[in-house]
């Protein structure tokens, strides 16, 4: 028997140098990971074809889908070279920045950047390295600007540059990113990640592209992207609320309320979102996190977060096991709070008005009034069960598909436990393959209740209307 998790909220592991051979991967799977990363910054596409394999070969061992997510670069940008390696400005310095890929010195550097060009104009602010050091625009002539330093410190070369206040005209994906995109494709993954969306044009862009072959997540990190997250949250298929650079372009102090609404408005519209960015940071180095880590997470599950992603922790960190244990013991143990049903069910959005949504909609409430065992959805393309998580029902979810790029997707949803099983052509089968399959993997014991939800037509994506509680182990499963 397959075992399944002990907690609805899932988490995603990025893979890197600590993490990288199947024993680990399997051991990471094992100890708490559903998702696996493949940051396309770093490594060559050999190495992502690798760890690719392995997951697969992983998941075949376990017997329980496993996602795969590709995280695009996006359009990094940066300042060119110092002659010397760095220089060192202090508040008040002035400093011209042009594209003149000549080595800098404390008097100019490189930004070979038109685009950054093209949007600033005087007062427009400019963070580097990681908002480290502040500059403000002075004069431009939209190829060269003078800058005065208000926050210093040490600058090395090819920091990173963030313009905060502005939209900068920037293809939604470099040509590297498209290479890499093609690759993540072709070997098959289930999540695409797409850095630094600005507007729902670049989603839109992206989509065009990948034509429905995988799963398309909008990283939440510029002021813009939150401003429309309504309009980019309707053109994506999940959403991550990418901390790292947000807390750069944005004050620090803005960023927990800004990832407890887009938590908030992707559950309202019953899609997967991902919180991410130095959750247990000090588990690169040490085997314990922190008790601000550890209460960041359990923040971030009681909010009702589908996903927790670990990024440094499991990919170059000393202890990349121990991150993924660590971080499935907190999410359970906040789950298990006396508290837990009560804040994650603290906001409720109004449902559609779609039979589907009404139908997934009661059958948390019936399941809890008749106390069933588990709720059991039939789906081909996963949207029934991303309704019927939406719900965020206090029952267990086992979710039944013919189709494994669909349980593989799920991989990343709360609650949703995902078994690959052939399809049904009748109620009569529907209602004996939802039972047996319960109690085959642990959700049910024969003479318990199921919720039952579907489709008829079988087989039709997004065609949610039955709802049938049925008692295991009785042929045909009669309505209790």
């Amino acid at each position: 028997m397959t075992e399944y998790r002990n907690r609805r909220a899932r988490i995603i592991a990025t893979l890197g140098p600590a993490s990288s051979d199947k024993a680990t991967i399997k051991a990471l799977a094992e100890a708490g990971a559903d998702v696996f990363r493949l940051n396309m910054s770093h490594g060559a596409h050999e190495d992502a074809r690798a760890r690719h394999a392995a997951i697969r070969a992983v998941e075949a061992e376990l017997g329980r889908p496993i996602g795969i997510l590709a995280d695009l670069q996006g359009p990094k940008l940066r300042i060119g070279r110092f002659a010397e390696g760095a220089i060192d400005i202090a508040p008040g310095h002035r400093i011209r920045l042009d594209m003149d890929e000549t080595p800098g010195d404390a008097g100019r550097v490189c930004l070979p950047h038109p685009e950054i060009f093209a949007a600033m104009e005087p007062g427009t602010e400019l963070l580097l390295d990681d908002g480290r050091i502040r500059l403000v625009i002075e004069e431009t002539d939209k190829t060269s600007a003078l800058a005065r330093v208000v926050e210093g410190r040490r600058l090395s070369d090819r920091k990173g540059v963030n313009v905060p206040n502005a939209i900068l005209p920037l293809a939604a994906m470099t040509p590297k990113d498209l290479r890499d995109l093609d690759f993540a494709l072709e070997i098959g993954v289930d999540w695409i990640a797409l850095s630094f969306v600005q507007r729902p044009e670049d989603v839109r862009e992206l989509k065009a592209i990948v034509q429905g072959r995988a799963g398309i997540i909008a990283k939440i990190e510029k002021p813009s992207a939150v401003e429309d997250i309504d309009a980019i949250l309707a053109e994506s298929d999940a959403i991550m609320v990418a901390r790292g650079d947000l807390g750069v372009e944005l004050p620090l102090e803005t960023v927990p309320g800004i990832q407890k609404r887009l938590t908030a408005k992707a559950r309202a519209a019953g899609k997967p979102v991902v919180v991410a960015t130095q959750m247990l940071e000090s588990m690169v180095s040490a085997p314990v996190p922190t008790r601000a880590e550890v209460s960041d997470v359990a923040t971030a599950v009681y909010d009702g977060a589908d996903c927790v992603m670990l990024s440094a922790e499991s990919a170059a960190g000393a202890f990349p096991l121990e991150s993924v244990a660590t971080m499935a013991r907190i999410a359970h143990q906040a789950e298990q709070d006396i508290v837990y049903d009560e804040l994650i069910h603290a906001r409720h959005e109004a449902t559609g008005d779609s039979i589907g949504e009404a139908i997934t909609t009661a059958a948390g409430k019936v399941a809890a009034t008749v106390r069933a065992a588990c709720i059991v959805t039939f789906t081909s393309s996963g949207s029934t069960a991303l309704r019927t998580a939406r719900e965020r029902p206090e029952t267990d979810i086992l979710v039944l598909t013919p189709d494994l790029n669909t349980a593989r997707r799920l991989a990343i949803a709360w609650g949703l436990s995902c078994v690959v099983v052939p399809d049904v052509s009748n109620f009569a089968e529907m209602v004996q393959r939802a039972g047996a399959t319960a109690a085959e993997h642990g959700f049910a014991e024969p003479g318990d209740r199921i919720v039952i939800t579907a489709g008829v037509p079988f087989g039709t994506p997004g065609a949610t209307n039955i709802l049938r509680v049925a008692i295991v182990g009785q042929p045909g499963g009669p309505t209790t």
